[in-house]
């Protein structure tokens, strides 16, 4: 059994230094990895970045991340992504990596996606520029996730995550104002995830959310934000198996 940690939105500062580290530090007892999905800082500064840091160096799991919208708040993501991975975590964007434990080769592709709606309310391609590329760039964050999932499937992982900031999915988000959907994920991440396949799709961002969801596909969904699970992290449990290409098969744990 894979053992997945999972928490996003704990928007770290100076004078939350500490508050996470004693329960990461359990995380070789119950996981075989931790997954940050995004909202790790409160404003994206490099001094909030060395916070998180100091809270995922060394724990003896790896750590997987992506950034989320508040990382990028002060425009300097490269150097907070540049801060985390010199502290040993996997940061993505646009990208995959394989981390092996328990001898199993977990497959994880991250971005941190971007609005846009849902299926019937949702954003176009039309009309001003600025607009168009609002939807583009869901678009260019999408396929790069599903690009991703598809290189991993071929290297033959026993088990595949998609890992987003915003959601793929307006299951989890129930409990947030409608009005607010469209800044909260995008369908074009579901899509992706469902075209490629994946076992888990883990995501932050939506506060007032739920923990549960599942894409039209049958790819499991949750919502890890801090604030939804009520917990420094929460584990799911993926079973072990060969070339896993498919969701709807897999059975992540309550």
């Amino acid at each position: 059994m894979i053992r997945i940690a999972a928490v996003g939105d704990i928007h770290m500062g100076p004078d939350s230094q500490g508050l996470l580290r004693p329960a990461f530090e359990t995380l070789p007892e119950c996981a075989d990895l931790l997954l940050l999905a995004g909202d790790l800082t409160r404003h994206g500064t490099p001094e909030e970045a060395r916070v998180v840091a100091r809270e995922v160096r060394d724990l003896g799991v790896p750590v997987v991340a992506v950034l989320g919208n508040h990382d990028h708040h002060d425009d300097r993501p490269d150097e907070v992504t540049a801060i985390l991975r010199d502290a040993g975590a996997h940061v993505l964007e646009g990208q995959g990596t394989v981390v092996a434990s328990g001898g199993a080769r977990i497959g994880v592709a991250g971005t941190k996606g971007f609005g846009g709606g849902f299926v019937g309310r949702c954003a176009g391609e039309f009309g001003e520029p600025v607009m168009k590329e609002f939807v583009r760039y869901s678009r260019r964050c999408a396929d790069s996730l599903r690009t991703s999932l598809e290189q991993l499937g071929e290297e033959g992982c026993d088990a595949r995550i998609a890992l987003t900031h915003f959601s793929p999915v307006p299951d989890t988000l129930a409990g947030e104002p409608l009005e607010i959907y469209p800044f909260l994920g995008s369908y074009l991440l579901a899509e992706a995830i469902d075209t490629a396949g994946a076992d888990l799709a883990v995501h932050g961002h939506a506060h007032a959310g739920t923990e549960h969801g599942m894409t039209s596909g049958g790819v499991r969904v949750r919502n890890v934000a801090q604030p939804v699970i009520g917990r420094a992290f929460h584990v799911y449990h993926l079973p072990v198996r060969e070339h896993a290409t498919t969701g709807a098969a897999a059975q992540a744990a309550h």
